[in-house]
């Protein structure tokens, strides 16, 4: 080894990535390949000519995919609990966690447009709103909140509304830890396990904290 700091992603040293960076993407994978860029961009389209509507997007863009992120760790960790398998999905609720302090993040950026920019193109999207988003009410189905009422929004979309309840039947992610406990079985009422919006009662706590 010759002893040169090199980029912890593989890439060649920041002073020397001109000289030793590959340059001909004409038969291999682009950065911009891999990530379908032009299809990410492609999908930032203002509807105004309102300069903060750009930001808008970009925030909503950002935080589904966020919220995409979040569902899937929710999932696989819901189903290694369900195996009795408590710590990868514990590196998974970490993600979690800091998934959602970088959703709260994206608010200070956004608290940069004041309200009268924001008027500027709201009405443009008439009855949209981000209550609508089909991976923020998979977050609210994994975590315990199955109220059917809230599918509603999604009606209008076959392959939105019907994928959600089917995929929300197992235990919600607050009660998995239940069926893993180390004490053999659920301890925890069938009120709190079985509800279409279970409560994370004290039992269920001690469940948690067993595990």
């Amino acid at each position: 080894m010759s002893g040169e700091p090199s980029c912890p992603f593989g890439g060649p040293a920041p002073e020397h990535s001109a000289e030793q960076a590959h340059r001909d993407f004409s038969r291999s994978l682009s950065y911009g390949d891999y990530l379908h860029l032009d299809e990410l961009r492609s999908a930032h389209q203002p509807i105004t000519d309102a300069h903060d509507e750009h930001l808008f997007i970009a925030i909503h863009h950002v935080s589904e995919v966020w919220l995409s992120l979040i569902v899937r760790e929710l999932q696989a960790a819901m189903r290694l609990l369900d195996a009795g398998i408590t710590d990868a999905p514990l590196k998974m609720l970490t993600r979690v966690v800091r998934a959602q302090e970088q959703l709260t993040a994206a608010w200070d950026v956004l608290k940069t447009m004041t309200p009268a920019d924001y008027l500027q193109f709201r009405g443009a999207f008439g009855q949209a709103s981000g209550f609508q988003s089909q991976n923020y009410r998979m977050v609210e189905f994994l975590l315990g909140n199955r109220n059917s009422t809230l599918l509603r929004p999604h009606e209008h979309r076959a392959d939105l509304h019907r994928p959600s309840p089917p995929r929300c039947t197992p235990p919600a992610c607050t009660t998995s830890p239940c069926a893993s406990s180390p004490r053999g079985g659920c301890r925890c009422p069938p009120r709190c396990c079985n509800a279409t919006t279970p409560s994370l009662t004290k039992r269920t706590k001690r469940s948690w904290q067993a595990g």
